[in-house]
């Protein structure tokens, strides 16, 4: 539903009945993933909040009764670690670098593939055979509109969402004829940590006054001229 007031606003999305099910949220601890964590467990179900920050992980899994994992998506031991029987997989746990391709550092961008593409890849190998025994399953990927076109500056944050658009697509197809379902929400700039963090780095890139670049660098090509919020996203 789209509020007449506030063009863009997602409203009233009522929650699913999810009672019974169980899910699992990367990049729980803050921002869009703590607002999925949250409307998930509204709608009723176990949610494991996994996420870097130990201690956020902890704080969000209490408000919501579910079961914290602080955990480094980079580390691919951890992730075998993390619990198999999730019927609900929200990929959203990401990272961001703002540099030229040739000041690009190539450790920063292998890191954000490894957390942004192939942290996702290995979670659905490892939560697929239960959702597929069950003949049910939902994967949530939390892309972006970097996922559909591309921002100067951005190499590996845009190279990782489109790697994710592409594994989703390759998920749906597997799973379907299993009853799971992949999907990917494509959000503009959502107002988080990683978007705030990034500006005093779009500033120096762009050239402009780190308080012009909400809205001459990240809103320049957006209808909705305002930042979306964590939950609107969530609601989707």
């Amino acid at each position: 539903m789209t509020s007449r007031q506030d063009p863009g606003r997602v409203t009233g999305a009522p929650h699913p009945d999810l009672v019974g099910r169980t899910a699992m949220v990367t990049g729980a601890g803050s921002g869009i993933g703590r607002a999925c964590a949250r409307a998930l467990a509204a709608a009723g179900a176990l949610v494991h909040v996994v996420d870097r920050d130990a201690q956020a992980a902890k704080e969000v899994a209490a408000a919501v009764g579910g079961h914290p994992h602080p955990v480094d998506l980079a580390d691919p031991q951890a992730i075998a670690e993390l619990p198999t029987a999730v019927d609900i997989l929200v990929n959203n746990a990401g990272l961001q670098h703002v540099a030229a391709i040739e000041a690009f550092p190539p450790d920063r961008f292998e890191l954000i593939q490894k957390v942004m593409v192939t942290a996702p890849f290995l979670l659905l190998r490892h939560c697929l055979p239960h959702m597929y025994r069950g003949a049910w399953g939902r994967v949530v990927n939390i892309s972006s509109v970097h996922g559909l076109r591309a921002s100067a500056f951005k190499s590996a944050y845009v190279a990782a969402k489109h790697g994710l658009e592409g594994l989703s697509k390759v998920a749906a197809l597997e799973g379907a004829a299993h009853g799971v379902t992949s999907n990917c929400v494509n959000p503009g700039y959502v107002r988080t940590p990683l978007v705030e963090d990034q500006i005093a780095a779009q500033a120096a890139a762009h050239g402009v006054r780190p308080e012009d670049v909400v809205a001459d660098v990240l809103l320049e090509r957006s209808a909705v001229k305002r930042l979306i919020e964590p939950e609107e996203v969530a609601a989707v």
